[in-house]
């Protein structure tokens, strides 16, 4: 069995679905879409934990005389994120198809298909071209979701996702295919774009300084992270909560994992030049996103910057340039992801029982009446401010490890975004459940099936890697060494010459 496979089976699917009654189309790309979740997680039985190099790969000639390859493969970096993907894909889907509201569900479900296709295929691409072209495919699916499905001023909404996310993938193809070039002219090889070959070739630092520049915004936009996260709150209020969920689960994991794989083992010289600026920018991020989440009086809202918040926690962790930092992120992306999706469906759950409002003031009172779902609720909170025992709290850890043997200050300051998270996460949860009953609540009722299918085994994730959060991390230790290894080369060159300069002025 081959990687396409896997990737574009959710497609295909889709395909088929389409064809089908509207009244069994949502059924049927639901049940289905454990077909995808389980070749993930077979593909995770069969991955070496301990072997950091590539596996599974899968590699043919897609353009020849541009270099071009169409190369797939899992390492420690991806494989977890590839599994996370059909388990929020599926829950998103399965959460959708309990309900029967949902206009045109034929090319509703279709674009799910296509935007589960495309993340697959960007965490799998081993080829530069490759994955910027998974990269931008992404973003089609959720023009539609967006434009045709969300709610408030969704137009607006999609205009300035698209147009953020747009310039930051033209950059990014630019830098790509510059990248190609500039190795095959300053190495006097043919020019080839897969990553195995790139991180062989060198690149002058004035090369590295821009590509990884381009690169950096692009995926900057896609997190999204201060300053260029203009769109955020527009989107987020506008979109559909199933394709919130999987849209902020996912997405945004893969500009995260983009700095792993591609930024900063292609550019080396750069990401070490850089790496100030970036902690300083996941920093901000993690101050002002904080400062909004326990501000804010929209719930969803506060999952929204909470989110930008983690990310940046991942930022920090990605940019420490040390191997704990590395694998605390790669754990949080995988926490990330399953908590934002139970805490956007949860809110989805709570304004059903205000009368559609996601307002925290037409809230609260609720656990008592739906002590299964405060319950549920709580464990998600817990998670969300990282309580020790969680594998949160792991995760933000090692990155604060990491972060403090690489820069003290900046991580002494982020430790202020571990004291906001208690913050907004208990603000939430407490004026949601408790306090006075709110002027919208009419019939809080207890959990539902319909809601309890994706709650319910997103929170027992939750606990089981709070168990067990080596489960992620024995699985990238190797692969993140490998990711920061010519970080490591750049800085350990750098002390040479500096000890030579010493001793010989």
């Amino acid at each position: 069995m081959t990687l396409s496979i896997l990737i574009w089976l959710p497609l295909a699917l889709a395909f088929i679905g389409a064809q089908l009654d509207e009244p069994w189309v949502g059924r049927f790309t639901a049940v289905t879409s454990l077909a995808p979740l389980g070749i993930a997680i077979d593909y995770m039985v069969r991955f070496k934990s301990g072997a950091g190099g590539l596996q599974f790969v899968q590699d043919h000639v897609w353009i020849g005389s541009l270099g071009i390859h169409y190369k797939l493969a899992l390492d420690g970096l991806n494989m977890t994120l590839v599994l996370l993907t059909t388990v929020l894909f599926s829950l998103s889907l399965f959460w959708s198809a309990a309900r029967s509201e949902i206009e045109r569900p034929r090319m509703y479900y279709f674009w799910f298909g296509l935007a589960e296709s495309a993340v697959l295929g960007a965490f799998c691409a081993q080829d530069v071209i490759l994955f910027v072209a998974f990269f931008d495919l992404m973003l089609v699916p959720f023009y539609f979701l967006v434009g045709a499905w969300g709610t408030g001023e969704r137009r607006r909404a999609t205009i300035k996702m698209v147009i953020y996310t747009m310039v930051g993938s033209f950059l990014m193809l630019v830098a790509a295919v510059a990248a190609g070039v500039l190795a095959s002219n300053q190495n006097g090889t043919p020019i080839e774009f897969t990553l195995s070959a790139l991180s062989h070739l060198h690149l002058s630092h004035t090369s590295q300084d821009w590509l990884f520049l381009c690169f950096a915004a692009a995926f900057l936009v896609k997190m999204p992270l201060v300053p260029l996260h203009g769109w955020l709150a527009d989107a987020y209020k506008s979109m559909p909560i199933p394709a919130l969920a999987v849209f902020s689960g996912l997405l945004s994991k893969v500009a995260a994992y983009g700095f792993l794989k591609i930024a900063i083992p292609l550019f080396p010289y750069a990401a070490r030049h850089y790496q100030t600026l970036m902690l300083l920018i996941a920093l901000v991020s993690i101050l002002w996103a904080t400062a909004l989440a326990f501000t804010t009086a929209d719930s969803r809202l506060v999952i929204a910057y909470s989110s930008v918040a983690q990310l940046a926690f991942i930022t920090l962790g990605i940019f420490s340039l040390r191997p704990e930092g590395a694998q605390g992120a790669l754990l949080q992306m995988v926490n990330h992801g399953i908590v934002t999706a139970g805490a956007f469906f949860v809110v989805a759950a709570l304004a059903a029982r205000c009368g559609g409002s996601e307002k925290l003031a037409d809230m609260g009172g609720i656990a008592f009446r739906a002590p299964v779902l405060a319950s549920l609720f709580l464990i998600v909170a817990f998670a969300t401010l990282a309580m020790p025992g969680s594998a949160n709290f792991i995760g933000e850890f090692m990155i604060l490890l990491g972060v403090f043997k690489a820069q003290l200050a900046i991580s002494v300051i982020a430790f202020l975004g571990v004291i906001g998270a208690a913050v907004y996460a208990l603000r939430l949860f407490i004026t949601s459940m408790h306090n006075r009953v709110g002027r919208g609540v009419a019939s809080p009722g207890e959990v539902k099936l319909a809601e309890a299918v994706a709650i319910v085994p997103l929170v027992i994730v939750i606990l089981v890697l709070a168990f067990y959060p080596q489960f992620v991390l024995t699985r990238s230790q190797a692969s993140s060494r490998v990711a920061l290894a010519p970080a490591a080369a750049v800085a350990v060159a750098g002390s040479a010459s500096a000890t030579t300069a010493s001793v010989h002025p």
